[in-house]
């Protein structure tokens, strides 16, 4: 009896110290890997520190010159020509560049950077180059492990008590701050895709992460998975690149985390001069651009860089995934989608084709050839993207840059894929947080424009046939690109269209002009929109409300509205409606200058249009009111002539 005692009291003596045990190691708080911080050395004093930034920043105002400066910071110890870590440590993890003296005063003297912080100063002209890093060498001191306090980084750009959460960046901040920035995401991928080998040889890449004014928990999250998500050999650095941020403390502070370096621009440069930066500043011989709200799921680098080891001339993308604006829930997208445009040169996502999803039915790891890349998150060789000529670097903000990058890489020698086992989350939003300089529409249309004019020859006037109002916008001069077309051998556009998408049909021909009376008065909308007259106005030769299509179909159309015989009769109203190809907006234009309708004998008649609008009147060559002449913008009477004989021939007039 004794000894059955001491047995159970042995047994629950053991039992005890397992619970113990496995209670602490329940709650034991896992690594976040990604939020360590730089080493440091911690044996130099405050004092130190304030003579050393003194006499730099004296010397950098007795050198203002011509050229812009570039300012690196440095973990103290290294700098230029400091410690030993020679070739295989690029930089110091902060660049400024310009004129940063609001920069020192707002961020230098009130940020508690860890360690102490060494100050070094060079020049860059702005003809370019890569941008000079500082090696970020180890100093002599006593150094330590240390982590990024992610909770003090995120209350410092916390809401302020009763702000809408969705204000500054058009998602649930709120949703976001409260996230760890370590989370537990979904593996989306495809169950092939997780016992897919990867070649050992892949190359290292240089994560570059543009941002402006970007909530600092999806900035963070952003910078965490990749590290947390990547084998740590393969990231080589993440550059983190500030556009003016009001804040200059939302980057400063992610500087401290290991294998982080910022540059910030002195002034709002936009999205293509901004990711041009980092690219020139970027140590690995492989890009990455991501965009600054997204998260990085399991093993999605791997498959993206053995495209590119394998074809240096491909650009290749993860499937996007979605992070929902409102509540930050991951969702796992189609990867039987392929990126598009229409003629309005939007980009849009479409499905495969049956041939090209049974292909992917037999392997789902299969790339995926794509016309058009969305834009925000794709890997390209270094090397072939300085061949390619970066970006245009006149293009503003934000807007077209996907499809100029696509057209040229297409008919420029190299191809664009879509890789299904490599996924990515994005925040995806219902409009801009920020301001573009000159309005969103205009600068849009600018940079499309540029991307038109010099990539789809001929087929631009499709373009402008759907986005008239575009032609009113200045694209800047563009004979660099043109230049760069000509140096690389590009491919026409007729060739990406019969090659590379084929499924994007050309539009119905049609022309673009003017509706003229007595040479001096032209047809307007009068400022008309839908359901509303047109009249006649002096014309000005600028568009506008002035300019019409005139199409296969018979249908004379402004923008997306097309002139709508209400009814069936003499006397008729003539109004605006949308195009729907009824036969009420059927018109033929007659020899004499009839504008007659295709179903019965009614012409427009401008009689009485100053009291209810251009009508249908019955048909009298004899009146002035009913001779119309079409003055083409391009000036092409063969094109109007053909499109006149098609029209008839096809209402069987």
């Amino acid at each position: 009896m004794r000894r059955n005692i001491k047995l159970i009291v042995f047994v629950s003596i053991i039992w005890m110290f397992v619970m113990v045990y496995y209670f602490q190691s329940s709650t034991e708080k896992v690594e976040n890997r990604a939020l360590r911080l730089r080493e440091v050395a911690t044996a130099m004093q405050q004092q130190q520190y304030q003579d050393d930034s003194s006499s730099v920043a004296a010397g950098a105002a007795g050198a203002a010159g011509g050229a812009s400066t570039v300012r690196l910071w440095a973990p103290a110890g290294g700098g230029v020509g400091l410690g030993g870590s020679g070739a295989d440590d690029p930089g110091g993890n902060v660049i400024l560049i310009g004129s940063v003296k609001d920069f020192e005063r707002n961020a230098v003297h009130g940020l508690k950077l860890n360690g102490i912080v060494a100050l070094e100063e060079t020049s860059q002209s702005h003809s370019g180059g890569r941008l000079p890093m500082a090696p970020s060498g180890r100093g002599s001191g006593t150094t330590e492990v240390e982590y990024f306090d992610e909770a003090g980084y995120i209350k410092a750009g916390a809401l302020r008590n009763g702000e809408d959460p969705y204000i500054r960046n058009r998602f649930n901040q709120e949703a976001s701050d409260a996230l760890p920035s370590n989370r537990e995401i979904p593996d989306t991928r495809n169950p092939m895709c997780r016992t897919k080998k990867y070649r050992e040889d892949l190359p290292e890449t240089s994560v570059i992460i543009t941002f402006h004014n970007e909530a600092r928990s999806t900035l963070l999250r952003t910078i965490v998975s990749v590290l947390n998500r990547s084998p740590e050999h393969l990231i080589r650095e993440i550059i983190l690149v500030d556009d003016f941020s009001n804040h200059p403390e939302d980057g400063l502070e992610l500087a401290k985390i290991d294998k982080v370096r910022i540059i910030r621009n002195d002034q709002r440069e936009g999205l293509v001069r901004s990711r041009v930066k980092g690219a020139d500043a970027a140590v690995s011989s492989v890009l990455t651009f991501l965009d600054s709200h997204v998260e990085c799921n399991e093993k999605w680098l791997e498959p993206l860089l053995e495209r590119v080891r394998e074809d240096p001339s491909r650009v290749v993308c993860p499937v996007i995934d979605v992070i929902s604006m409102d509540n930050f829930q991951y969702i796992g997208a189609s990867a039987d989608l392929r990126g598009g445009f229409d003629w309005n040169l939007i980009f849009k996502w479409e499905y495969l084709s049956p041939a090209e999803r049974s292909v992917r039915h037999n392997d789902p790891t299969t790339a995926i050839r794509t016309p058009m890349i969305a834009g925000g998150l794709f890997v390209i060789d270094k090397a072939y993207f300085n061949k390619l000529g970066k970006y245009d670097m006149k293009m503003d903000v934000w807007g077209g840059e996907n499809l100029e990058i696509s057209f040229r890489v297409w008919q420029c020698g190299g191809s664009l894929e879509i890789i299904p086992c490599s996924r990515v989350g994005h925040v995806f939003r219902k409009r801009h947080p920020y301001t573009f300089p000159g309005g969103s529409g205009n600068v849009f249309a600018r940079n499309t424009r540029r991307a038109a004019e010099v990539w789809m020859d001929d087929y631009k006037q499709h373009y402008y046939n759907a986005v008239p109002l575009a032609k009113n916008i200045p694209f800047g001069n563009i004979d660099d690109r043109l230049a760069l077309k000509e140096k690389l051998h590009c491919k026409p556009f007729k060739w990406y269209l019969e090659n590379v998408y084929p499924d994007l049909q050309a539009p119905d021909p049609q022309e673009v002009g003017q509706f003229r009376q007595d040479s001096t008065e032209c047809l307007d909308t009068m400022g008309h929109l839908i359901d509303g007259t047109v009249g006649l106005f002096p014309c000005h030769n600028t568009g506008g409300n002035q300019e019409w299509a005139y199409s296969k179909r018979g249908e004379i159309k402004h923008d997306d509205l097309c002139l709508t015989l209400v009814q069936f009769a003499r006397g008729s109203q003539v109004v605006l409606k949308a195009c729907d190809e009824s036969e009420n907006q059927r018109w033929i234009m007659r020899e004499g200058g009839l504008v007659r309708h295709h179903k019965i004998n009614v012409c427009l008649d401008s009689r009485d249009q100053t009291a209810q609008g251009v009508s249908a009147q019955h048909c009298n060559s004899a009146l002035a009111t009913q001779r119309w002449s079409f003055a083409s913008t391009r000036d092409r009477d063969s094109l109007l002539t053909r499109l006149q004989k098609e029209a008839e021939r096809e209402m069987g007039s």
